[in-house]
Formats: C-alpha cells, structure tokens, sequence
C-alpha cells in the first residue's frame, strides 16, 4: 500500500482530524491548507491555532504546504513530485457557508468547482489508482427537504414516523428543481465531478454528502460551525442569532472521528463513483433549541440568544440522513458520538480558549 496520504484543509475540522488518524496508522501525511478559512470568517474562523497543534502532535510525519487549491500548477508539482507514493487523497478544503457564497460567487466557484477539478486531475495524472475521497454536503439536494410533511413538536420540526424518510434521508433524493444557495450549486458541481472522473475515467471515487460535520478542532464561526458555536457561543456569552423556524429546526451531527473512520474504512476497500449521504442519522441529532439547553447543562451557564424571524436562504428545516447505504457497503462501521458527547469534548477541549 503506497504510503503517502494527501489531505487539502488540513489544519481544518475534517482536515486535521484525518491528519492525526492516517499519521497514526503509520502513513505519512501531506497537508495542503492556505488558511482560506481566516480569509472568509476573521478570526474567528482562522485554523493557525490548529495548525500549530497539528505541527507538534504529529511531528515528522506531517509536511505542510500552504499551498491554494486553486494554484492548479502548483497542484501539479506537488503530485509529481510525490508520485506514486501517493495511496490516499482525502479532498476536504472549501469555501463552507452559503451566507458568504453570495458576497463573493466567483470565490466560492473557484475554491470549490474549480479547486476540485484541479485535485482530480493532479490525482488522475500522478496517481490514478489512490482513492479520492471528497466531503460534499447535503446542500446539493438544495431545499427540497423542505417540502416534506413536517409536524411542529414543543422542541423540534419532525417527520411522521410512517414516512419513508422518517429514518433518515437517502441518496434518492433529488437534487433538481430547487433552491441550493450559491454555495449549494458550487459544491454539486464539484459533486458530480468527483463521480464523473470515477465513471469515465474508472477511478476509486467517493462522494460524502455531509450534514453538520462537527468536533473539537472547529474553528467556530458565526457563518458556519453550528455546534461548536452553539457552544461558543455559551461559554464566551456571546449572542447567538437564531435564523428562522422558531429555532426548531434539526440537524443530524457527526463527529469528525466517526467521519474518518467511515474514510478509512473506504480507503481500506474502495469503490468507483461512490456518493454516501453521511450524518449523524437518527442517532446523533438536535434542534437549536435542543442544542442550547445541552450547552447550558454542560457548561453552568446560560445561553444568550436572539431570534430573527427570517431563514437563511435555501437552509434546511429538518435533516437527518440515511447512512445506510454507506452501512450496507462497510458493515463494520459505526457511529460513536452522539449530540451530548460531541458538545462536551468540543467544552472540555476549548475550556482554555473560550471564555466570558
């Protein structure tokens, strides 16, 4: 098995974590990450704390490039230069929240569509045979969930429970004939390009169309980060602005952890243009106001929040997906954290960093 992992976004939330599993399962890791994140959400939202991090765990089996994925010749140095060394690309960087899509369209294309195309050839060109794992979003099925038959509950929308969906939503789902946000439309580009090169070009592709992906290394920002901004939120008594839906609207989340191990588990057993909708599923799952409540229990402290009554365009109102087409493929896979324990390591990890 070639040695060498490449993961873009590597100083991210998926990113570094996929760092810290394959380096640990003894492969070395090449890390592309130009801190984009900083670019699109200040501060807040800058990964150089999780890089440094990253640096001193992990030590020499980590090579950092702050390369651009957009850099397509610098892309294509890189892979040469690496060769047939290369035996897994984990595609993780992007421009993540459909709010900042709208400022900056031709940003958002170029990071996500564009960048995405530039990864697929250097990896067709230089290392064909590496499986190209890429984190899409449930975006690409746009607002479609939001013409299901949804009930209001005291905490949470909710489907019936005799709806085919009510377990979660699956990859039958279409992602036509609805509204994707700017940022939606980027990433299905990028989507059906992942599965295209996997098609034509018979290359171990795989799509993982996430929910809320979350954990201890997020940089939590306002415009994207739902969890550990709940939790940042909290703990730092800022404000927390609620967009819509009276705050019931539910998401599935998944721990970064358990994402990697669905990574791994493909790496180890790859396939060709694979898509996978992966979440937390009925397992791991919570409406912002179930979420604060949890926030407050853990922390002591109470949440600060403020209702607007307009929801973001194209946001979902209830997702929860079905992962058991990825289950069917990998039944040695499972999830491990669920909404509780995932907000209290994202507390006890930033206990130094935030605070009122």
């Amino acid at each position: 098995m070639s040695s060498v992992v490449v993961i873009t976004g590597s100083a991210g939330l998926i990113g570094s974590e996929a760092v810290r599993h394959f380096a640990a399962l003894g492969m070395d890791v090449v890390g592309v990450d130009n801190d984009m994140r900083g670019y699109f959400f200040g501060a807040d939202g800058s990964t150089q704390w999780n890089l440094q991090k990253l640096v001193k765990e992990v030590g020499d089996r980590y090579t950092h490039h702050s390369l651009d994925i957009r850099d397509r010749d610098g892309l294509d140095k890189l892979f040469t230069d690496l060769g047939s060394n290369v035996g897994l690309v984990i595609h993780a960087a992007a421009q993540p929240s459909h709010d900042w899509a709208a400022r900056e369209p031709f940003t958002d294309f170029d990071v996500n569509a564009v960048g995405t195309i530039n990864m697929l050839e250097a990896t067709r060109r230089h290392a064909i045979d590496a499986p190209f794992i890429f984190t899409s979003t449930n975006k690409v099925y746009g607002d479609t969930p939001n013409s299901l038959p949804l009930v209001e509950h005291e905490t949470r929308w909710e489907l019936p429970e005799d709806h085919r969906w009510y377990g979660g939503i699956d990859e039958t789902m279409s992602i036509d004939s609805s509204m994707h946000s700017v940022f939606g439309a980027s990433k299905v580009a990028a989507d059906i390009m992942v599965q295209e090169y996997g098609r034509y070009f018979d290359m171990p592709t795989a799509v993982f169309r996430g929910g809320t992906l979350t954990g201890p290394g997020h940089s939590a920002a306002e415009l994207h980060g739902f969890l550990a901004y709940v939790m940042r939120c909290v703990m730092e008594q800022r404000t927390y602005k609620i967009f819509g839906y009276k705050g019931k609207m539910v998401r599935d989340a998944i721990h970064s952890h358990d994402l990697i191990t669905a990574f791994e588990a493909f790496h180890r057993a790859p396939r060709v243009a694979e898509i996978y909708n992966m979440g937390g599923g009925r397992f791991s799952n919570c409406s912002h106001i179930e979420a604060f409540k949890i926030a407050s229990e853990i922390t002591g402290l109470e949440a600060r929040t403020e209702y607007v009554d307009q929801n973001r365009a194209g946001d979902h109102q209830w997702w929860i997906s079905s992962t058991a087409r990825f289950e069917e493929h990998y039944p040695d896979w499972k999830l491990t954290y669920d909404v509780p324990a995932i907000l209290r390591e994202i507390y006890e990890s930033n206990n130094e960093r935030w605070k009122a």
